[in-house]
């Protein structure tokens, strides 16, 4: 198996990543997340991971993304009235403030939250953190979406996310730092951890990039919403659909590989080496679906890498395989959380390929 070439600048610094289920469950119809859709795979059922940051030599804390607010239908009408005519189904058990407080983590030590983008499932309620938390957001946010809601009616977020706090929006052209193919920001300046332009699912969409061991180097990509669904980053290149996919994603505790074949009926024009998902298009509001499949190629790239975790917010499938917060994420390599989940969203297929089974007799 090919590995890519996706190259991190050189560091000896880490920093300490915790995933957090933000006990959100959102059920959405997969037409319309992604292009190519594969009949009888009809919904996507998403969670929204957050991630904790943790800087080990200075103290400093940092959020990236913040799952749904737990009270939801206190968001900006433009959202609440989108929710009615989606159809989209969404509950939320706990806020991010209260899963960080129950974890012993104090709210007060969160020195910033940085938004992928400023979809409603992944902004949360910044009212809940100090105003000594600033506020990030990617290229172009502010010329769009400020003021907030209520002092624009026609805004998705609200102006008590940023009352009184830091609203500074991040900028790539002259950062001259590049992570793999990613233009990027270094967030601490010692290489640990970096912000990704990542543009195309809309308006300044951002990822992140934490280096969590050294020695080797092992890596964990925040994906936000590049891609809804990891069958738009697999098959790639870089992996082929395999002739035995194990663990067996109908059942994960089989000793027996799944026949890889089971799956040729409904690849991407028949080719082992695409993606069965492509991306949604005319795309989302305020998107760009030709930059957007540009950053889901460039998320190939660190998917290729062999030592890059990607986590995308919504997959669902990672559940059964990654360790959430308070437990860290460090050690994903060492237990072989990759391989684990790389073909465990094929269960997704398995009434497709029953359906193509049945045809055949």
């Amino acid at each position: 198996m090919p590995l890519s070439n996706f190259s991190v600048p050189a560091s000896p610094s880490i920093v300490n990543v915790r995933i957090i289920d933000s006990t959100s469950s959102i059920r959405v119809p997969t037409e319309g997340m992604v292009s190519h859709t594969i009949k009888s795979h009809s919904w996507l059922q998403c969670p929204a991971y957050v991630f904790l940051i943790e800087h080990p030599s200075s103290g400093r804390k940092v959020l990236f993304d913040l799952g749904v607010r737990k009270d939801f239908h206190n968001l900006a009408p433009a959202i609440t009235n989108w929710f009615t005519e989606s159809g989209t189904i969404c509950s939320v058990e706990k806020d991010v403030r209260t899963i960080l407080e129950e974890g012993g983590v104090k709210a007060g030590g969160i020195e910033s939250i940085i938004w992928s983008h400023w979809h409603w499932d992944h902004i949360g309620d910044p009212s809940r953190f100090p105003t000594s938390t600033a506020l990030l957001v990617g290229p172009g946010f502010k010329q769009l979406f400020t003021p907030g809601y209520p002092t624009n009616p026609e805004s998705p977020v609200l102006d008590s996310d940023f009352a009184g706090r830091e609203l500074r929006e991040l900028g790539f052209t002259d950062s001259g730092v590049k992570v793999g193919p990613f233009p990027a920001i270094d967030y601490f300046g010692d290489g640990s951890f970096y912000i990704l332009d990542a543009p195309g699912h809309t308006v300044g969409h951002v990822n992140a990039l934490a280096r969590v061991t050294t020695n080797p180097d092992s890596f964990i990509l925040m994906g936000a919403d590049t891609c809804h669904h990891s069958a738009e980053m697999r098959p790639s290149r870089y992996h082929p659909l395999p002739d035995a996919i194990s663990p067996h994603p109908f059942h994960l505790g089989s000793a027996v590989p799944c026949p890889g074949a089971l799956f040729k009926s409904i690849l991407r024009d028949g080719k082992t080496t695409k993606p069965f998902y492509g991306v949604a298009r005319p795309g989302m509001l305020f998107g760009d679906p030709d930059a957007a499949e540009e950053t889901v190629n460039k998320v190939i790239e660190a998917d290729g890498s062999g030592n890059t975790l990607v986590v995308i917010t919504h997959d669902y499938h990672l559940k059964d395989v990654v360790e959430t917060f308070p437990k860290y994420a460090n050690d994903f390599l060492k237990k072989g959380w990759i391989e684990k989940g790389r073909w465990v969203f094929l269960k997704d297929f398995k009434e497709a390929v029953d359906e193509r089974a049945d045809e055949k007799l």
